[in-house]
């Protein structure tokens, strides 16, 4: 490595610091969610903080049942509105659809509270019953 590739992260360490097995961050580049910022001189892929945390964000949706196609968007709406050229027309549009992903997400919320609530009853329901034995 040069010294350039200091503060660059191989894919292993992007792995482990994201919880995304290296197989998945390899699908995420070929389906264009993130790019490494470089390559070695071996071709190995470097991966700066900036692409962790894009990780982190794609981590956080994929759960939530987000589309490639959704993170793709957030992603590119994200980017927009963190870049000064873009124009007041793609600032709107971009926070307009993060207006969306947020419903999209507080909706997720509310399904995982249910869920969280029927799983804290039957968890109740079982422990009784065992103590009943």
């Amino acid at each position: 490595m040069t010294d350039s590739d200091d503060a660059n992260m191989q894919i292993g360490q992007v792995a482990a610091r994201t919880e995304l097995s290296i197989r998945t961050i390899r699908h995420y580049d070929d389906v264009g969610l993130v790019t490494p910022s470089a390559r070695s001189t071996g071709g190995f892929r470097l991966y700066t903080e900036a692409d962790v945390q894009r990780l982190l964000v794609i981590r956080r949706m994929k759960p939530l049942d987000f589309t490639l196609t959704e993170m793709n968007d957030l992603l590119q709406a994200i980017d927009t509105l963190n870049e000064p050229a873009a124009t007041a027309a793609q600032q709107t549009a971009a926070a307009d659809y993060l207006q969306q992903c947020q419903a999209k997400t507080h909706d997720s919320i509310a399904r995982l509270r249910k869920h969280l609530a029927y799983a804290e009853e039957l968890d109740h329901i079982l422990t009784a019953r065992a103590k009943s034995r």
